[in-house]
């Protein structure tokens, strides 16, 4: 049997969020505790990055 080359730059992108530095499920959940524990609107973005890292984590 050949061996098979395999291009990896033809890959689908990551479906993890770009903008979430790469945390534990545990870092993630703390980080995002503290993100909703005061309410701010300035960091909506930051929440629901957060959140979409851990949806991703559950599938």
């Amino acid at each position: 049997m050949r061996d098979v080359q395999v291009d990896r730059s033809e890959m689908a992108p990551s479906v993890l969020p770009a903008d979430v530095p790469e945390l534990s499920d545990d870092e993630c959940l703390a980080c995002l505790a503290r993100a909703v524990e005061a309410p701010d609107s300035a960091r909506l973005d930051e929440v629901a990055a957060l959140i979409g890292r851990l949806a991703i984590a559950i599938e």
